[in-house]
């Protein structure tokens, strides 16, 4: 109503030296261009979820993100990444939520956050870091993702991608195939890591406060950039986890800066019990196999014509609004979403493994009570 009150007032300025026959229907107009504007609104704010659709979306990311690189079949190492991730998610401003943590079977560098509570990292990834408290970062960035709603404002922003038009101006629920649409459009949203720099900038302080209230030391996230940084050297376009949106160096100076001015002391690194159970590295650049940049934004692997080439990052934009128009390669040029703009390197199109299925844990209060007793 503000902007539509100040859009009136300019009006009548111009009336002034407008002919009176013509006056009452410039404003008529006007008022109608601004009705339109708040009917616009009003249906961007009546974009909703519930939490089982929620999850329910997130499960449809989350198997096309499986599908594609394969899960790590490792009981051990799923449950120690499903600790440290729920002892940083407890932190998070959703800490009921059923999170969900995923390693996915491939050399590439990267990690996923999909609605709902699910958040998957690379096996590659885990070979890059070197103690819990870089995990620790790492996931709460994730966990930041999914806790703030990120992608479920990116599709309010877009008005429902296209499908959901019809919903924000009723009170019906979304449907099954609804879900699975959306899923379908942000499984190559959240695969080529196109968030908002806003989305990531929020993701990268709450990650840095969660993991500093679980008791790791907050500066994880940057160190586990630092290595990103190293790994990425002389690449000429942008590779893997947090390659850009904004720069590495920048991200890892805001991320200094905020320590020092939240006064933020937590001190452990805890990585005598991270390489008991993460005893591997990560591969180099050079030796990581990339497939079809078609075949990664597939769940089938299956190619399309127009998909055969990386596709260019926009990193200016905000939303997922324009993911619905032009070419499946236009499309994922145009979108923005789980880590500023993760590129079009190796990492980000590294061959994954065959088995989909997840590896079920369970962690019990007891375990997560005895685990946080070795944070120190």
């Amino acid at each position: 109503m503000k902007a539509a009150a100040l859009v009136l007032s300019a009006a009548f300025v111009l009336a002034a030296a407008t002919p009176a026959h013509a006056q009452l229907g410039a404003l008529g107009k006007i008022k109608k261009g601004a009705d339109e504007a708040s009917k616009a609104k009003k249906s961007y704010d009546e974009i909703h979820f519930s939490e089982a659709e929620e999850r329910q979306l997130g499960e449809n990311v989350s198997a096309r993100l499986r599908m594609r690189f394969g899960v790590v079949q490792d009981h051990e190492l799923t449950k120690y990444v499903t600790l440290v991730g729920t002892v940083v998610a407890q932190q998070s401003t959703r800490p009921a939520l059923n999170w969900t943590f995923i390693v996915l079977d491939t050399d590439g560098v990267n990690a996923y956050a999909a609605p709902g509570g699910f958040v998957h990292i690379t096996r590659g990834l885990l070979g890059l870091i070197k103690n819990e408290a870089e995990l620790a970062g790492v996931l709460g960035h994730e966990v930041t993702h999914v806790a703030d709603k990120h992608t479920i404002r990116a599709i309010q922003k877009s008005k429902g991608m296209d499908i959901g038009t019809d919903y924000a101006t009723s009170n019906a629920s979304w449907t099954k195939e609804q879900l699975a649409k959306l899923g379908d459009k942000l499984f190559q949203h959240i695969f080529e890591g196109q968030w908002s720099q806003a989305d990531e900038n929020d993701a990268d302080r709450g990650g840095v406060r969660d993991a500093n209230k679980a008791g790791y030391a907050p500066n994880g996230i940057a160190t586990a950039l630092e290595k990103l940084d190293e790994r990425n050297a002389g690449q000429s376009s942008h590779n893997g986890w947090f390659a850009s949106h904004p720069d590495t160096k920048d991200r890892i100076a805001h991320v200094n800066k905020q320590i020092a001015e939240e006064k933020l002391t937590s001190k452990a690194l805890v990585a005598a019990r991270y390489k008991q159970h993460v005893a591997f590295d990560a591969k180099p650049l050079s030796e990581i196999t990339a497939v079809d940049a078609g075949a990664s934004g597939l769940a089938s692997g299956s190619k399309k014509e127009d998909d055969k080439n990386p596709p260019k990052q926009d990193t200016k934009k905000g939303g997922i609004g324009s993911i619905t128009k032009g070419t499946t390669q236009a499309q994922s040029g145009q979108q923005t979403a789980s880590a500023g703009a993760r590129g079009v390197g190796k990492d980000t199109y590294a061959k994954g493994g065959g088995n989909p299925s997840l590896v079920a844990v369970r962690v019990t209060p007891e375990e997560i009570t005895a685990f946080k007793k070795g944070i120190a």
